[in-house]
């Protein structure tokens, strides 16, 4: 079984990845719709993608930072 730490390593880059998945989607159907350039369902579209981007940056970062303290590679 999983330790709790890595499950919810696991479950955090799978809810960032549905994140930007809902956002490029949002994006897409923006567009598809006719949307301009500052249409919210852009600018919505774009926040969606770099709060998911955003999770998996900081959640490899820390992964990275607790493997250093640990002292594996």
């Amino acid at each position: 079984m999983p330790e709790p730490r890595d499950l919810h390593r696991q479950t955090t880059v799978v809810l960032s990845a549905i994140l930007v998945l809902i956002g490029v989607a949002m994006i897409v159907r923006t567009l598809v719709a006719g949307g301009g350039a500052i249409a919210i369902g852009l600018l919505l579209g774009v926040l969606f993608i770099a709060a998911g981007l955003g999770r998996l940056y900081l959640n490899g970062m820390l992964a990275r930072r607790g493997a250093a303290r640990r002292g594996e590679r």
